[in-house]
């Protein structure tokens, strides 16, 4: 069987990898610029985000989400999920960005004086490649008997669906509190598995006290300076500074954060640090990294830092970037 591939025989200034916020703004700033670029996405147009919880509300307020100085309207102060998916995707289409979505990218080589990108079906070639591939696609395991049992989930969407279960959450940051908050409010009993000592620090203002009420009432049930340890059919062990005990069990979200697609970034040729936080290597006034005509942009920036970065904080990266190409 012969098996064709399509090469673009096209060279663009700029390859953009990701159509989040950050990978949009800059499509955004490359345009204005005049510049030859093409935005690649593996999934669909924001892919991250699409794939929040139903109605999450944002920690920024809408004009701290804005890009290219579109303006950012939404009812409240802090849009929520569907206003920004709305938003994005008019500013997308308003300025008929180019962008290819469904199109996963596999390998980043050099290539004479540029890169040679290879994705699923075919292969591009660009002077440089910006990077913005945020961190929500790969959850961070928790290596543990039951993981993969069809019960546990990495993502939580939409409470309606844990109505009347018994729901094991695992995490005290913002997506844990979350759903431990909307599926109780859906009639799910649930049991939040904390490894420190209460609410994560950087859960949402306005949400705190509604959890911490919830837990103090017995509302909610919270086993802190514990772990789960196995997850079977109908039952989840968690290690407590009791002891190991086995509760009851329909369903366990484990949302214990998510981590940057680093094995891309390896394939690059850029380098990371020797510890777990494995920070990228790259000039914060320019973004480039160690790899000459490669940028990051985003979250991407932080390695497993991921609070660190945010849309709000990691706008002005377009700017930075397209500034340095342009300056070539």
């Amino acid at each position: 069987m012969i098996i064709c591939i399509f090469i673009s025989m096209e060279t663009y200034d700029i390859l953009i990898i990701g159509a989040g916020p950050i990978g949009l703004a800059c499509g955004l700033a490359a345009q204005k610029a005049g510049l030859n670029y093409l935005i690649l996405e593996k999934g669909c147009l924001t892919n991250s985000l699409y794939n929040y919880p139903l109605y999450m509300t944002f920690f920024s307020t809408s004009e701290k989400l804005e890009i290219g100085g579109v303006p950012f309207v939404s009812i409240s102060a802090k849009p929520i999920r569907p206003e920004a998916l709305e938003y994005y995707r008019r500013v997308a289409g308003s300025n008929h960005l180019k962008i290819k979505l469904f199109e996963a990218v596999e390998t980043i080589q050099p290539a004479g004086n540029g890169y040679t990108v290879g994705t699923v079906n075919t292969y591009y070639s660009a002077k440089h490649i910006i990077i913005a591939t945020g961190f929500y696609d790969i959850p961070n395991k928790l290596n543990i008997p039951g993981e993969n049992l069809p019960k546990v989930t990495h993502y939580y969407k939409d409470p309606h669906f844990y109505s009347m279960q018994k729901v094991v959450v695992i995490g005290a940051n913002n997506s844990s509190v979350d759903a431990a908050l909307e599926t109780y409010r859906k009639g799910a009993e649930v049991t939040m598995v904390i490894r420190e000592a209460g609410i994560g620090k950087r859960v949402k203002y306005w949400v705190k006290p509604d959890i911490e009420n919830r837990i103090s009432e017995g509302s909610i049930k919270a086993l802190t300076h514990s772990s789960v340890q196995a997850i079977r059919e109908h039952e989840v062990d968690i290690l407590t500074p009791d002891g190991l005990i086995t509760i009851q069990n329909d369903f366990v979200l484990a949302l214990t954060g998510y981590q940057p697609n680093f094995s891309l970034l390896e394939k690059a040729g850029v380098r990371l640090s020797d510890d777990e936080k494995k920070h990228p290597s790259y000039n914060p006034e320019t973004m480039e990294t160690n790899m000459q005509g490669i940028y990051l942009a985003g979250v991407v920036c932080g390695g497993m830092d991921t609070h660190v970065w945010f849309i709000e904080n990691s706008r002005d990266h377009a700017d930075k970037i397209i500034a340095h190409i342009s300056a070539k």
